[in-house]
């Protein structure tokens, strides 16, 4: 897709630096990390159950922490192609914001990670069910960052369309902005942490694409 290409002619790093192909690589392998992660998560923690719990509620319990993991390392992967993408994308439309949104949907994963939702609906095993009568403040805290992170996210799909019109790039600017859209959908009221998780599929697909097509440019 249109900006995730290389355009400058100045790539080295200096040393003590980490190369951009590491720093994509890294990028390319964080959605895949996290999906693997959660699901197999997903299928041995005792009473998980997607069409009612958010893959976020795997943060909560005794092995809450693998999941805290998770979102941590996944959301410093998003910020290694962030990094990546400033020094090779040197020129045009998005050179200075991509990275920037790019930067935020990291840092708002660590964030989300950190910060972890109440428990409720019955999980972990023990909880009572049903929704928490009133949210924590870690909660709050938790989703108000992934609700920054999916929108910068949007945001830098619309930039990246904006950058394929100019460029005349018909399938960039449809993919980029269908992307965007549908980070962008309200939630369901019936089916939100189904929602949640296609979301994180969408922008993890996103991201692992975009950092293979501009590690192959190095």
């Amino acid at each position: 897709m249109s900006g995730i290409t290389a355009l400058t002619n100045d790539r080295s790093v200096p040393a003590g630096r980490l190369s951009n192909r590491t720093l994509l690589t890294f990028a390319a392998l964080a959605g895949p990390g996290f999906f693997a992660s959660a699901s197999a998560q997903m299928l041995t923690r005792d009473g998980f159950d997607l069409r009612v719990h958010p893959i976020s509620q795997l943060s909560t319990g005794d092995l809450g922490w693998i999941q805290i993991a998770t979102f941590v390392l996944t959301g410093l992967g998003v910020i290694a192609f962030a990094v990546a993408h400033h020094r090779l994308v040197r020129v045009g439309v998005g050179r200075r914001l991509v990275p920037i949104f790019v930067a935020i949907f990291g840092v708002g994963l660590i964030v989300s990670g950190l910060f972890v939702m109440d428990p409720q609906n019955g999980f972990p095993v023990g909880t009572p069910d049903g929704p928490v009568p009133a949210m924590s403040w870690h909660s709050i805290v938790h989703a108000a960052a992934a609700a920054v992170a999916f929108t910068a996210m949007a945001a830098a799909c619309v930039v990246l369309v904006v950058r394929a019109i100019r460029c005349r790039e018909v399938a960039a600017a449809i993919g980029n902005g269908l992307v965007g859209v549908f980070l962008l959908l309200p939630m369901s009221p019936n089916h939100a942490s189904l929602q949640i998780a296609f979301t994180g599929v969408v922008a993890f697909t996103w991201t692992t694409i975009h950092a293979l097509k501009l590690r192959r440019t190095t």
